[in-house]
Order: C-alpha cells, then sequence, then structure tokens
C-alpha cells in the first residue's frame, strides 16, 4: 500500500520533506531547501530502507546546537508515516 506525506519541518534550514513509502518501505524521498549536498544524500540513501530501519538510524540527530536537524525530521516525518 502506497502512503505519501508532505511534512512541514521544525527548527530546520530546510521547510518540508516529501515521502513516498511502499509496503513500509521509503520509495521516494527529497527536501525542500536545506543544505543541498546533504539533503540529497541523506534522500538518497534511505531510498530502498525500511522505514523503521531509517528512523532508528536517524531519529536523535542533532545539526550542530539545535535540538534537531533535517534527518530527525525525516525520521519524524516517517513515523507519522507509519501510523497511517
Amino acid at each position: 500500500m502506497k502512503k505519501y506525506i508532505e511534512f512541514k519541518t521544525q527548527g530546520t534550514c530546510s521547510r518540508q520533506v516529501n515521502v513516498e513509502v511502499d509496503d513500509g518501505v521509503i520509495t521516494s524521498c527529497n527536501f525542500v531547501g536545506g543544505c543541498a549536498g546533504n539533503t540529497q544524500g541523506v534522500a538518497a540513501l534511505v531510498v530502498g530502507m525500511k522505514i523503521e530501519d531509517a528512523i532508528t538510524k536517524l531519529k536523535g540527530i542533532k545539526c550542530g546546537f539545535k535540538p534537531t536537524s533535517c534527518p530527525d525530521q525525516l525520521a519524524r516525518a516517517l513515523e507519522k508515516v507509519s501510523a497511517q
């Protein structure tokens, strides 16, 4: 079953992360805004991963002194997708 979310990020340079999941596997991911190289890299790495594995690896990552990061925000978006 395909699921899609447009998640408005909070506390990061990126403004939004868009994620598509099919049967619990991430099939597409892209960030709007943020550090292009980093967000493109993170998005490319999670494609093909199971939602749970990506959440485990990304949740809690901080950006400098910020309490969150683009990868952490992606984990939060994936938590919402898995709850749908």
